[in-house]
């Protein structure tokens, strides 16, 4: 199935590149992760603005101790309006994901968004501010938060900030995406112990991504996010409509909660049920997050996916990647939602067929 037909993503704005000397802010929209480990955010904002020659700024309230932010989502959101108004700030990123950034979602203006287009990134429950962009035209960045990603112990993995470069940095068609071929890694060393910021995390060797199942060559624009988040979206106005998953390539990744595969079994079938893996031109699926997963546990994840698509729904030919580096694993692709990808089944490839910024 190809998106040529269908004409929401040619609604969104590419906001304009990153250049070296920008200045960025640093946004947070659910957990108060840096009031926690002042020393964790740091790092991270030391090793962004040292990889990419950037100039980091926190919002009014993206320091604040995690209890006061849990009750002041207006102000959450007022910090993210604010920085898209900004003219100074080029590019807004969270410092880190959480769990009820679905708070923010009354206060959010809209028409701001619209209005002031520029680059947002964050993963996981960022999620939520992913699809409100959306909704408002804009298309915006899953990838790496200044904690979790530019944070990464003894600094920021190649892989990670070569995607990064290559879709927040170049207005050049993005190509193919390869896959990690260094190791990865989901080990868990406590953030509260500032010695483990120099602690190299141990990885284990990439395998490469699984194709599942599909034929032919396929076309459609990136949309996803968290499974675990959207579950919290359905039935919202925020939830894409019919006409935005037609086509889509639908991208899905598990929290480090580590969801059971039969949760996730579940939340397939509310797809199924609404139709969308009829309107989607494919899947991908990120590596299964959580720090007790084993590789030995993602064929329960692979699995669930092919009971619903393929046996459930009779969707054979619906191509289905697996076991990629997006979302919670390390080191982590950018994925720019909006943007025009094709799948080869054949050759077993992945490329962006555009630029994410302009």
């Amino acid at each position: 199935m190809s998106a040529d037909a269908v004409s929401p993503i040619s609604r969104l704005t590419k906001p304009p590149a990153l250049k070296p000397g920008d200045k960025v802010a640093a946004v947070t929209l659910s957990w108060g992760g840096p009031g926690t480990f002042p020393h964790r955010y740091l790092a991270g904002k030391m090793q962004f603005e040292k990889e990419f020659g950037l100039h980091v700024v926190e919002s009014e309230h993206a320091l604040r101790c995690p209890k006061w932010l849990a009750k002041n989502p207006r102000a959450r959101a007022a910090d993210l309006m604010a920085a898209f108004v900004d003219p100074s700030i080029k590019a807004i990123i969270s410092t880190i994901g959480g769990d009820d950034s679905v708070r923010l979602l009354p206060y959010l203006d809209l028409d701001v968004i619209r209005r002031h287009p520029k680059i947002f990134m964050g993963y996981s429950d960022t999620t939520v501010t992913h699809l409100a962009c959306f909704k408002a035209g804009l298309g915006s960045f899953y990838g790496p938060s200044f904690m979790s990603g530019f944070a990464e112990n003894t600094g920021i993995f190649p892989y990670t900030a070569q995607w990064v470069r290559k879709t927040l940095f170049s207005t050049d068609p993005i190509g193919p995406i390869e896959p990690n071929t260094a190791g990865w890694t989901v080990e868990r060393l406590e953030w509260a112990d500032p010695d483990n910021q120099l602690r190299k995390r141990k990885c284990t060797a990439s395998t490469g991504w699984k194709f599942l199942q599909g034929n032919g060559i396929v076309t459609g624009h990136l949309l996803g996010g968290c499974a675990d988040v959207l579950e919290d979206l359905k039935g919202t106005p925020f939830w894409p409509s019919a006409s935005d998953w037609t086509g889509a390539i639908l991208f899905l990744e598990t929290s480090e909660l580590a969801p059971p595969p039969k949760l996730f079994r579940s939340w397939l079938r509310n797809y199924a049920a609404q139709g969308i893996f009829n309107r989607i031109a494919a899947i991908l699926f990120g590596r299964p997050g959580g720090h007790t997963l084993t590789p030995e546990n993602f064929d329960a994840y692979d699995h669930s996916l092919l009971q619903v698509v393929r046996d459930e729904e009779g969707l054979s030919w619906l191509p289905i990647i697996s076991r990629m580096d997006f979302g919670h694993t390390d080191p982590m692709l950018t994925l720019p939602i909006g943007v025009r990808a094709t799948i080869d089944c054949y050759q077993k490839t992945l490329t962006l067929n555009e630029s994410a910024v302009s």
